[in-house]
């Protein structure tokens, strides 16, 4: 195996690899201390070539491997993409398209809610990965010949899974549903960290819009701390004590000291008065500047039965076509879908209107009803 240390080794890889229809990808990284993840490894694939890349590698210059990721005529080939597209974004602004992700490409073939690689490989190669160096730690050098070789195998067993998934995709006709997918991976919002945005992660568990704001702003301050300090957010301050915040909106440090969830001596340190000063910010915050407050109204007892119709309807539909039911929707979707018909979800728009969505709306119309046929649950029209 050839492992690249040089720019310049590195150039006349990426040229060869450039020359090739598809390559396979991965990246080890580390962020246990971090708000970044730190990249330690590259690996890919294509052809004749199968190498890893070292970033850590003094003077290595990393531009030709993000020249390839950017190429169009060339497919790029992940498991799980999301956190390699997160590195690759981070460090270059390049989101590699176009784009396969066999862990999503395997849920639209039925194999599973978020299928591991590890058993991808064994049930197409029929080959059990030995997964010891799973945990590594990717940043010690040298690495060993065992690591090395773990890594390799996620792009080299990745070609046969590809084709394999690329082939059960052409069968079953399914090949647009995984390019809907596609485009939300290689969306840049998806990857968009403004501290102003960093609220949407959130559970919204506050009472008022008042709470709202001060959620809005603290999680704002936290985001710019912890970027800043390149720390994980929980290290800043944890969900659970911005949520305590933002519901309790203390006004000095002795009040922020009282909240259960902040640990002793926060409120007298440096953090201290920035939270404050982020807590009247959200107070001040101008209502038309908020988004709307959560409905936690719960669900009406005759929606209910409309509910429990809609979780079976989608196991119905998801073991007649092969296809992993969280794939299709969620089970916030089909609450949401059970009180609002025109709810904006996306069981409700693409191949999962036509494959669920539409019969969804027609079993609440009275225009299908569940039964059994062949001793399997099935939408018969009425």
């Amino acid at each position: 195996m050839q492992v690249i240390t040089t720019t310049q080794e590195l150039a006349s890889a990426c040229a060869r690899l450039a020359e090739q229809p598809a390559v396979t990808v991965d990246t080890e990284f580390m962020r246990e201390s971090t708000f970044y993840p730190e990249l330690c490894l590259i690996q890919i694939a294509g052809g004749a070539d199968e190498l890893l890349i070292d970033p850590l590698a003094d003077g290595l210059d990393l531009a030709p491997f993000f020249k390839l990721m950017a190429d169009e005529r060339v497919l790029k080939v992940f498991h799980a993409a999301r956190q390699d597209l997160e590195i690759i974004f981070l460090k270059s602004g390049v989101i590699p398209k176009p784009l396969f992700d066999t862990q999503v490409a395997a849920m639209v073939c039925g194999f599973g809610d978020s299928v591991s690689f590890s058993t991808l490989v064994k049930k197409v190669t029929g080959t059990d990965i030995d997964k010891s160096s799973q945990f590594t730690d990717w940043k010690r050098r040298p690495l060993t010949e065992k690591q090395l070789t773990y890594a390799l195998g996620d792009v080299t067993y990745l070609t046969a899974i590809h084709a394999h998934m690329a082939a059960e995709l052409t069968r079953s006709g399914r090949s647009g549903w995984l390019d809907e997918e596609m485009a939300e991976l290689t969306s840049p919002l998806t990857y968009d960290q403004r501290p102003e945005l960093s609220w949407q992660r959130l559970k919204l568990r506050v009472k008022s819009r008042k709470a709202l704001g001060v959620l809005m702003e603290v999680a704002a301050w936290r985001e710019t701390t912890a970027q800043s300090q390149n720390v994980p957010r929980s290290r800043v301050l944890k969900d659970d004590a911005i949520y305590d915040i933002a519901n309790q909106m203390p006004q000095s440090a002795e009040q922020l000291s009282e909240l259960r969830t902040i640990h002793n001596g926060f409120a007298r340190s440096a953090r201290g008065p920035e939270v404050l000063a982020a807590i009247k910010r959200g107070i001040g915050r101008d209502p038309k500047t908020l988004p709307p407050m959560p409905k936690n109204t719960p669900v009406p007892a005759e929606t209910l039965a409309v509910l429990d119709l809609l979780r079976v309807l989608l196991k119905a539909v998801a073991a007649e076509h092969g296809v992993a039911p969280k794939m299709i929707a969620s089970s916030e979707e089909l609450e949401q879908i059970a009180l609002n018909s025109e709810a904006d979800v996306h069981a409700l728009r693409g191949w999962r209107h036509e494959l669920f969505g539409s019969k969804a709306l027609q079993l609440k119309a009275g225009q299908l009803v569940l039964g059994i046929r062949d001793g399997s649950v099935r939408a018969l029209p009425v």
